[in-house]
């Protein structure tokens, strides 16, 4: 059968085969490749050789229909071909292994594995709420799409510093600790052909730094500091950070906040289980200047409260903002957290049960009270969040010091 050089017009213009036919042409320029035309004039290409499956005779196999591939792509293909033949390996065999491999991508991502850890590991972990979250939010958002083989220790040590760097060490010190276990169960399964973990050698306290208890709070000089400098900052870090002083509440819990959260007729917000760090839903009442901030906030198409995006994704850049408000207010050596911890330490001054205050920043005490007392406290929380909220004004927007007290007047008048 003579060969033909073969090209795009020669192609395009082949007609039908007659009817019981089809017509081979050969090309010249890529030896074994083939064009056949059938009698529908259906266009094809062909590679005609020995592979190494079939050694003894020439074998065709189809290399791709005319229009979905092209006859440059034809050629090259067939190159490919014959350079995996010259080495022994049958190109079928090899699309295999590649089709295999890819599957294999797409089940040992970063994501992938992360969810089956979370649905099959995290209920046994004591914080389970709080493993989700930093799973999530810390690991998945950065490596949801690579394949888990490819994380480095470099990568999981920027992944740390950039927590560390945003001023929260004890959080940096939990992810570490969450990301080498998910690492361990990984290779642990045999299931994602990964045989080491990239957090093996990392020391935290070289990477963090000694893990200790904080016990920074804010004096009210440096709380009104950081409260009017919030006031400087606009939307949404202005509003956010107000908020989390006057609830008391951890960071990503008021800043990862959605409408649906948000009961304004009973001033509620209410944070699923999901989202908080033991797991378990929590309802925070909505003292008055709570709740005027919440209805001053734009409403965007998106569902999250606080955001940069209108509404799609929850707002971030803490670190960028923590500087910023350094600037503004002064006060330094002090992290988000501490407002939660300043927050804390003033409504034990407060005529409050103890239990009220702890079950207000989401504490739950073991023993009886946390399985078997499932009353709410909701009035007594509010009540709480109340009397925070007047010992907070009078910190941040004090009478002027020859301004009497008209009540303190009128009840030593009563009197």
């Amino acid at each position: 059968m003579a060969k033909i050089t073969l090209t795009d017009r020669f192609v395009k213009t082949r007609k039908a085969a007659a009817p019981g036919r089809r017509d081979e042409y050969p090309d010249a320029v890529v030896p074994g490749l083939v064009l056949i035309v059938t009698e529908t004039g259906h266009r094809s290409f062909v590679l005609r050789v020995r592979f190494p499956s079939h050694p003894k005779n020439p074998t065709r196999r189809a290399l791709g229909v005319y229009g979905r591939i092209s006859l440059d792509d034809a050629r090259r293909k067939a190159r490919e071909w014959f350079a995996l033949i010259e080495r022994g390996i049958d190109p079928q065999t090899e699309a295999m292994r590649e089709r295999a491999a890819a599957q294999r991508s797409q089940l040992n991502t970063f994501g992938t594995v992360a969810k089956a850890f979370l649905d099959r590991h995290a209920a046994t972990l004591k914080k389970e709420g709080e493993a989700r979250r930093i799973i999530e939010v810390e690991f998945v958002k950065r490596w949801g799409d690579r394949p888990i083989t490819d994380i480095t220790a470099q990568e999981a040590a920027a992944a740390i510093r950039a927590i560390v760097d945003r001023g929260a060490p004890a959080q940096a010190h939990n992810s570490l600790s969450y990301l080498r276990l998910l690492f361990r169960w990984a290779i642990g399964t045999g299931e994602y052909g990964i045989d080491a973990s990239p957090t093996d050698r990392l020391q935290p306290a070289k990477l963090i730094g000694t893990r200790g208890a904080r016990e920074r709070t804010l004096t009210d000089v440096e709380l009104r500091a950081v409260w009017d400098a919030a006031g400087q900052m606009g939307y949404p870090y202005c509003p956010l950070l107000r908020l989390l002083i006057l609830t008391g509440q951890r960071e990503r819990e008021i800043a990862n906040i959605s409408w649906s959260e948000i009961d304004l007729d009973k001033r509620l917000l209410t944070i699923p289980g999901a989202r908080m760090k033991g797991g378990r839903a929590h309802e925070v009442p909505l003292a008055p200047n709570a709740m005027a901030l919440i209805k001053a906030l734009p409403l965007w198409r998106g569902p999250f409260v606080f955001t940069t995006t209108r509404g799609e994704k929850p707002v971030n850049g803490f670190s960028k903002a923590k500087r910023r408000i350094d600037r503004l207010c002064g006060v330094t050596g002090w992290v988000f957290h501490d407002l939660r911890r300043t927050m804390r330490t003033h409504i034990s001054a407060l005529p409050v049960q103890d239990l009220v205050r702890e079950l207000v920043i989401a504490h739950t005490r073991p023993g009886l009270h946390k399985v078997y007392d499932k009353h709410a406290y909701l009035d007594e929380k509010r009540e709480c969040l109340d009397l925070w909220e007047r010992r907070l004004l009078g910190i941040v927007d004090p009478p002027a010091p020859n301004v009497t007290d008209l009540q303190q007047v009128r009840s030593s008048r009563a009197g």
